[in-house]
């Protein structure tokens, strides 16, 4: 099968400044996921799509391909990652003059998760036949029925809480998708527009110490923290 693998880095991180190549664990968090991608053992073809030249400076030195510069309008805070994609994807099929099989997004955001984590959930596309695997991570003490609300300086649920619950009591269990892995069949993206949904949707379950989404400053102090408790 040709897998193609793709990581989207832009430039314009508001959240926080220069993320994708900001030192963490003593390498560029662009890093972790271009070493995490590249030791796969079912990835064909695997590239980083950026609109920043230092960004693609960076990737390169770390031996990820950057055959493009991302166009301006799929690079704005608008800009949605399946424009993003089916753009690499194009431009590929392209280049190589090949169609491919199953495209897989790579996320700089969870710099912890690992080869073995990419590779199970490509093989779990093909082994199901689903239209897309995406990882996913256990709510805990995020569990919906804990989420409340504020009306009127006074708390709403937005779900009946049970009275003393404790979070193993809280059932169903809920998971929430980790800002990781993107695993999808090629027409779901290019033909339907979508990376995940549907009821042909399939989860990986990444292990509670490696479900880390970088959004924010403290995201990234847990991520350096989990690196250095390793």
């Amino acid at each position: 099968m040709k897998i193609l693998a793709i990581t989207l880095a832009r430039g314009g991180s508001k959240s926080v400044k220069n993320k994708n190549i900001r030192q963490l664990a003593g390498i560029p968090l662009i890093a972790h996921t271009i070493n995490a991608t590249k030791k796969s053992k079912f990835i064909t073809d695997y590239i980083v799509s950026t609109d920043s030249k230092e960004i693609a400076k960076t990737a390169k030195e770390y031996g990820a391909s950057v055959p493009f510069l991302r166009p301006e309008e799929l690079a704005a805070d608008t800009s949605t990652s399946v424009s993003a994609l089916k753009h690499a994807v194009d431009f590929m099929e392209k280049q190589n003059k090949i169609t491919y099989d199953i495209v897989v997004e790579t996320m700089c955001t969870n710099p912890l998760k690992t080869s073995e984590d990419v590779d199970s959930c490509i093989k779990k596309i093909i082994d199901t036949g689903a239209d897309s695997v995406i990882a996913v991570n256990q709510l805990w003490d995020h569990h919906p029925a804990r989420i409340k609300k504020i009306e009127n300086d006074l708390i709403v649920d937005f779900f009946p809480e049970p009275s003393e619950a404790r979070r193993q009591d809280l059932k169903p269990e809920a998971y929430i998708r980790s800002g990781s892995i993107y695993v999808m069949q090629r027409d779901y993206l290019m033909v339907k527009g979508l990376r995940y949904g549907g009821s042909n949707s399939r989860p990986y379950i990444l292990d509670e110490e490696r479900a880390v989404n970088i959004d924010t400053e403290m995201d990234f102090k847990m991520a350096e923290m989990l690196f250095n408790n390793s």
